[in-house]
This record gives structure tokens, C-alpha cells and sequence, in this order.
């Protein structure tokens, strides 16, 4: 059993980080709430190559529709807004000097059903992603059983040992899709 438990741990490793990438991609959809994570990706100019916002400034969600950002550096709050706006978000900031008040726009029922079609979409890359990870395991399994490190029993037992960490992977992916589905269609 100490031959195959690498290769569990691989598994269950690479098929979390599956899953924490989807969990991030779906924090940066916008649900028509204020979230500080709609703007993880965004990267400021600060002097002369990109910073994430997040270093730069303090970003907090004070109403149910309303973001404040505050820099660190009064002096890049006319940058921080810029790179908002080019971040494509729907977004439109405004600066009073200090902060940065960013107001949420309601989602109109259509919106909404693009966005869940696109969580769908993310979601269903994530699978490919736990599916990937599984086959990649599985195809090391059966080298070492035809070269004979793994006895039969030892083999399969492995296969379920990995089918397992895919049903757990496969039920958290599915669990960030309801619950981000249940924000989007909520109005």
C-alpha cells in the first residue's frame, strides 16, 4: 500500500487544485452583490509594471451594491480607477480624492442567464480538469501493474482509492455550481 499512496496524494492534490482554481474563477463573477473578489483580477500600473489591487489598496464591500476601495498611496487613485475601468467589468468607479466608491449595477434577467450558462461552462472545465487527473493516475496504475510493482488486489484497490478522491472532487464542484447558481438567479 505505501506504492500507491504517492500517487493518492498526487491525485488528491492536483484534483484540489482543480477545484480551488474553479472556486476562484467563480469568486470573479459578478452577482450583482458586492464582493471585494470581483476585483482579484485586476492589476494596477504602480511605477511602471502591474500590481494586483489587493496590494495596493484596502478593498471592502460597506452595502449590499457598493464597493469602497482605499489606497495605501493616495497618489495611484487615479491609476486604481483607470485600471478598473479597463478591467472589463461593467464596472463604473468613483473617486472622491480619498476613496473609490464602485456601485453595483443590478443584473437584468438576461445577464443573468449568460452568466449561468458561463459558471456552467467553468464548472464543466473543472470536471474535465478532476476527469484529466483521474485518467493520468489511473494509466500509472496500470504500468506498475504490468510491470509487476502492484499486485492485482493492490491495483484495484488504487482505482477505488482514486474513484473516490474524483467523486469527492466531482461533489464540491457541483456544490460551488449550486450555490453560485442560487446567487445569480437570486434577485
Amino acid at each position: 500500500m505505501k506504492r500507491i499512496e504517492p500517487l493518492t496524494k498526487d491525485a488528491d492534490h492536483r484534483m484540489g487544485q482543480a477545484v480551488e482554481h474553479c472556486r476562484n474563477e467563480l469568486a470573479q463573477i459578478r452577482t450583482g452583490r458586492a464582493s471585494p473578489a470581483l476585483l482579484d483580477g485586476v492589476k494596477v500600473s504602480y511605477y511602471d509594471s502591474p500590481a494586483p489591487l489587493n496590494t495596493l489598496a484596502t478593498i471592502t464591500a460597506q452595502e449590499a451594491r457598493l464597493l469602497v476601495v482605499q489606497p495605501f498611496d493616495k497618489s495611484v487613485i487615479f491609476d486604481i480607477e483607470k485600471a478598473i475601468q479597463a478591467a472589463d467589468l461593467g464596472l463604473n468607479p468613483n473617486n472622491d480624492g480619498n476613496v473609490i466608491r464602485i456601485p453595483i449595477p443590478a443584473l437584468t434577467e438576461e445577464r443573468r442567464h449568460e452568466l449561468v450558462k458561463h459558471i456552467h461552462n467553468l464548472v464543466e472545465e473543472g470536471r474535465v480538469a478532476v476527469r484529466n487527473v483521474r485518467k493520468d493516475i489511473n494509466n500509472q496504475l496500470r504500468e506498475m501493474e504490468k510491470s509487476h510493482q502492484l499486485s492485482e488486489d493492490e491495483g484495484s484497490y488504487a482505482h477505488e482509492q482514486i474513484q473516490k478522491i474524483t467523486d469527492k472532487s466531482m461533489e464540491d464542484l457541483n456544490s460551488l455550481l449550486t450555490i453560485k447558481e442560487k446567487e445569480l438567479l437570486e434577485q
